[in-house]
């Protein structure tokens, strides 16, 4: 099998994870995140929408890792995206952070939203 390593040209990177806490770029960030090409900022879960629209215009998709397990958004944040053309896909947060990472190193235009996995 033939490895390729990737190359992130820009944009950072979702370099591990843990108990109630994600490491982007080098920085430990305690809590949920929303990495974008902005930047990182805090993430307080599915009911928080600010961070989320605020990428507008800036990404094609919107990862969100919705923690160790799969679970739907509510109703109204999908509706909320779907009224800006902002394409949502949810997926456990380990398989958001590495699908955010193959991304990001394809040049795509694209953040993630990442719940913890938790204590347990």
């Amino acid at each position: 099998m033939r490895l390729n390593e990737m190359r992130i040209t820009s944009g950072l990177t979702v370099d591990g994870y843990g108990p109630d806490f994600f490491r982007v770029g080098g920085t430990v960030h305690q809590g949920g995140v929303l990495v974008a090409p902005d930047g990182v900022q805090p993430w307080a879960g599915v009911t928080d929408h600010g961070p989320l629209l605020s990428v507008q215009g800036q990404v094609d998709v919107l990862l969100m890792g919705m923690g160790a397990d799969i679970r739907h958004p509510p109703k109204a944040l999908q509706e909320r995206m779907d009224e800006i053309g902002l394409g949502l896909e949810v997926m456990s947060s380990a398989s958001a952070a590495r699908t955010y990472n193959i991304l990001l190193s394809e040049g795509r235009r694209i953040a993630v939203a990442l719940i913890p996995v938790g204590t347990g």
